[in-house]
């Protein structure tokens, strides 16, 4: 057991020290990509002027973006434009004019043009990576609880780099603020920049585009609500280190959003920013997306004509088993929005949710709806496991899906041809070993059109 901790602790030391550069705080990490224009988000120790060297890969010419200042937190987000679509690119970052080598690939990609370009349409395979509940231990003594520490195995993170996904979906707790952190904007601000620039997940954020909400630890304290003294903090600082093309609605904060990729889109939300304290009073007034947020995504849903439509959040959505934070603590808004789904013969709807601290997956048929729902639930990716005994059993979960005592990640493949496609969900342990795998086929969750 020491030696495999010596090694363990000499290899993270190792991957430290060759990643380590003066000039770089974190990044690169892969923001947004559609289908002409990329984001490339990167931290540096002092202001300086980021810029970003890339080329097609079957190109010999390499070009340049414009040279990028950085601003808050010494933040730059370089924006490539007008760029050839469905096209995979190798770049190099430099700093200052400093090219800050890094020992692992540097990769960025545009989505393809697919829905005209032919007949039938070609849509992309796509690979989905997912996860929540990272938590980095602090080197500082005194902010994190004594004893064994509460984070660890991070090598997952190598694990689902390798995997090569198109998109990770980070679905909250994606770092945990301690007691001390909350207070202040500056604590707040050393939190983030602390555990972004955690080795561990440096390769996987250079070449996977990065999607993410949150939840109450990496929005503030446990079980934090709309009184949050410090929310607004808070939001700019998740639209600080997600660069996303837009976040909430000119009428609505948050940082909720919608993405599509091929034939998928996305929506992100927010279930914090807008929710009303867990034991407020019950009726209408009690709230986890709030009034704008909700109409916000029934409109975009009732508009949408992906193939499979993906809600993802913070907390679990479908869960009968309402013993801890999920959207069944708001049954009035909940029943609103499923109502909907279901009246509308909305087709393609999964969710996504993280939280608990175990894996599942979810499958429950709403009244009045054309299919049943499914939803899976990712976590953790690094703090602590584990699952409770009157959760043991519960009768939504798909048989063989529910993972406890293993930090996990999971990958969503959507495959097949045009009208006929399907998503491979598999849930995988930190060495990358598949603990489970489950398909669902379009024709599955196809509803009957008004």
């Amino acid at each position: 057991m020491r030696l495999t901790l010596s090694l363990s602790t000499l290899a993270f030391a190792s991957l430290s020290l060759a990643q380590s550069h003066p000039l770089l705080s974190s990044g690169p990490m892969l923001g947004y990509s559609e289908m002409t224009e990329a984001s490339i988000w990167v931290q540096t120790t002092q202001k300086a002027t980021v810029q970003i060297i890339y080329k097609p890969k079957n190109s010999e010419t390499w070009l340049k973006s414009n040279p990028t200042p950085t601003t808050t937190d010494n933040i730059a987000t370089v924006i490539l434009p007008n760029l050839p679509t469905g096209t995979k690119f190798d770049y190099k970052l430099t700093i200052n004019d400093q090219e800050i080598k890094r020992n692992y690939p540097l990769e960025f990609q545009t989505q393809p043009h697919w829905r005209w370009a032919s007949n039938p349409p070609l849509p992309p395979q796509l690979k989905i990576g997912l996860g929540s509940c990272a938590y980095f231990n602090e080197s500082r003594p005194g902010f994190d609880r004594p004893g064994t520490p509460y984070g660890g195995d991070y090598e997952i993170f190598d694990a689902l780099h390798k995997t090569r996904p198109d998109l990770m979906l980070w679905l909250g707790d994606n770092f945990y603020h301690r007691e001390m952190d909350w207070l202040t904007e500056q604590a707040m601000r050393y939190r983030w920049r602390t555990d972004r620039a955690h080795p561990s997940i440096q390769p996987l954020l250079a070449s996977t585009n990065n999607y993410a909400t949150w939840d109450d630890h990496d929005y503030g304290p446990n079980n934090s609500d709309t009184s949050f003294r410090l929310k607004d903090i808070s939001l700019q600082l998740h639209k600080e280190y997600w660069p996303q093309v837009v976040y909430g609605t000119p009428e609505t904060k948050g940082v909720f959003t919608r993405f599509e990729w091929g034939d998928v889109e996305f929506f992100m939300l927010d279930n914090r920013y807008h929710r009303t304290p867990n034991d407020y009073p019950g009726g209408p007034a009690k709230t986890m997306l709030g009034k704008g947020q909700l109409e916000w995504l029934k409109q975009s849903l009732i508009n949408s004509d992906k193939t499979f439509k993906i809600i993802a959040c913070g907390g679990q959505m479908i869960n009968p088993l309402v013993l801890f934070e999920a959207f069944g603590q708001f049954p009035t808004e909940q029943k609103e929005l499923f109502d909907f789904i279901a009246q509308n013969n909305i087709s393609g709807i999964m969710f996504l949710s993280g939280d608990r601290h175990h894996t599942e997956l979810l499958k429950v048929q709403w009244p009045g709806a054309s299919y049943p729902w499914v939803e899976y639930t990712s976590s953790p990716l690094g703090s602590g496991t584990g699952t409770r005994p009157n959760e043991q059993n519960n009768p939504a979960r798909v048989p063989g899906t529910l993972v406890t005592e293993k930090r996990n990640f999971g990958l969503i493949q959507v495959s097949g041809p045009w009208r006929d496609r399907k998503l491979t969900l598999t849930a995988h342990d930190k060495d990358g070993a598949e603990l489970w795998k489950h398909e669902v086929k379009e024709s599955e969750m196809r509803a009957p059109r008004n």
